[in-house]
């Protein structure tokens, strides 16, 4: 049995273990076509930010680092770059936490555009929502956390540009972003 003040095999001081060494991180990202405009996107934002402000302290305690990035994909080459499928998506390290796309019609993201866009809902507990319930995201934000991914399996796969986000793009060069910016 070690002290605390002997080193053990790893060169860490035992009860001062390198923490580096031991810390995984966790890279929760936000891609969303608007936060000015978009209801759906603002409101998913809001509870998404709740939720990681919320998981991050118990995260750290379990020895993980946590990084919330959120990006806006205003260009078709960002939307290529992060092979974006719908607005909004939530990614934990890479991987998008919902296990398939459900889309309905975007008011919101039709106007910005001038065409008709469909955005993604989320089902929960047999429910559809635009907006994703806390408890929803917690769950899925954990469960990818700690999800065992087999070995072999690929996630890699072919990237198409889906026609709902080619019409909002170009719809949005062609008439000009109601929100200020610049296609």
């Amino acid at each position: 049995m070690l002290n605390k003040n002997q080193k053990a095999e790893s060169g860490c001081y035992f009860g001062a273990c390198c923490r580096d060494e031991l810390t995984q991180k966790v890279l929760v990202e936000y891609l969303y076509l608007d936060l000015e405009t978009c209801e759906r996107c603002m409101g998913t934002d809001q509870v998404l930010a709740a939720v990681v402000q919320t998981l991050t302290p118990a995260l750290e305690l379990a020895g993980y680092k946590v990084e919330y990035n959120k990006v806006e994909m205003e260009t078709v080459e960002l939307a290529v770059q992060y092979q974006f499928l719908s607005s909004p998506t939530i990614r934990v390290n890479g991987k998008d936490i919902c296990t398939s796309v459900k889309e309905n019609s975007c008011g919101c993201c039709s106007d910005i555009s001038g065409t008709d866009v469909d955005c993604r809902v989320f089902e929960y507990d047999g429910e559809t929502y635009e907006v994703p319930p806390q408890e929803m995201l917690a769950s899925d934000i954990l469960r990818s956390v700690f999800e065992v991914v087999s070995e072999g399996r690929s996630c890699e796969t072919e990237y198409t540009l889906p026609g709902n986000l080619k019409s909002f793009y170009e719809g949005k060069k062609n008439i000009g972003c109601a929100c200020g910016g610049s296609g």
